[in-house]
């Protein structure tokens, strides 16, 4: 992915590599002791396509649940089972003190060009081992765009490549996870907003969570993963050597600005990141804008391609 990246940008540049814990270069040697968690962000700056993009695995492993996190989970494992040693079924019921694992990979890709939106993906898995070794995991991930400028078939093919995928993996009122992509978009919309201003971030995509990980569901978390370039490029081959203007430019940073808000108030992983000291904290900010602007109480002009995406950032559609 990241090789696909740097070359449909062209520009030259290549992603930085920040390697810590047990990815860090250092860790390599035969006497150093293993890191048992760690991660590698990713990132590009300065290209023709992409100003700034961003790519990011986090592996956590035998952390501790706190009762915090553990009364958290509690609400996740309604209807969820595992199977012990003996191949019973069995309700694992969450706690204190139990061992969890995590892992996700993330991609945010920040574009030069305001006609191309911005494109955010993950993937990711969350798994509680109990005392008794039992475990149980989830799924969640997602993929989906924030444009400036409303260019309906881009965002209509997006959504489409979603759906299909979806379709094929769930089949609309023919599978046992009650999973489809119309469930996915509203609460990919639910989760992307900024309910001080009533709106949505972006046009959406698909969301989910707490999806029980099975064969079948990793299956579809892959699918998710393979299909996010093809799902964007075509939008950057379409737009990415548009014309704009000054003011065009303008309002993306205006958007932009959107953008950095919903990460700070209501992004669950920023603001987890950003509540105590942390020394991964560039890593923690890393999805945030190149370049932002905040101009006080800018309304577009009437009739405008700006009011039109913000109608329709107030009032989500059905793309597909």
């Amino acid at each position: 992915m990241i090789a696909e990246i740097e070359e449909i940008d062209a520009s030259g540049n290549h992603f930085s590599r920040d390697a810590w814990g047990a990815f860090d270069d250092t860790n390599t040697t035969a006497t150093a002791v293993p890191t048992k968690s760690g991660g590698i962000t990713r990132v590009l700056q300065g290209g023709n396509v992409v100003e700034k993009g961003a790519c990011s695995l986090t592996v956590i492993r035998e952390g501790i649940l706190t009762a915090d996190r553990a009364a958290t989970i509690q609400g996740r494992q309604e209807g969820q089972s595992s199977t012990s040693s003996n191949g019973d079924e069995e309700v694992l019921v969450v706690k204190e003190g139990d061992v969890y694992s995590a892992a996700a990979l993330s991609v945010v890709l920040h574009t030069r060009n305001p006609f191309v939106p911005t494109f955010r993906s993950d993937v990711r898995i969350f798994l509680v081992k109990s005392e008794s070794g039992k475990s149980i995991a989830w799924f969640g991930g997602g993929s989906d765009l924030t444009p400036y400028y409303l260019i309906d078939q881009d965002i209509i093919g997006f959504h489409g490549k979603l759906k299909q995928m979806c379709d094929t993996h769930f089949p609309p009122n023919n599978n046992s996870y009650n999973m489809s992509y119309e469930q996915m978009k509203q609460s990919c919309d639910e989760y992307f907003y900024l309910p001080a201003r009533s709106e949505h971030r972006g046009t959406g995509g698909i969301f989910f969570d707490d999806l029980p990980a099975t064969q079948s569901t990793l299956a579809f978390v892959r699918d998710v993963a393979q299909g996010w370039m093809p799902s964007w490029f075509p939008i950057i081959e379409k737009n990415a050597e548009r014309e704009c203007s000054e003011e065009e430019k303008h309002w993306q940073c205006l958007r932009r600005g959107r953008y950095l808000e919903f990460n700070l108030l209501y992004d669950r992983g920023v603001k987890f990141g950003l509540a105590n000291a942390n020394p991964r904290v560039e890593g923690v900010m890393v999805s945030a804008p190149p370049k932002i602007a905040f101009d006080y109480n800018h309304v577009p002009k009437k009739g405008s391609e700006e009011e039109r995406l913000l109608a329709v950032l107030r009032s989500p559609m059905i793309w597909v």
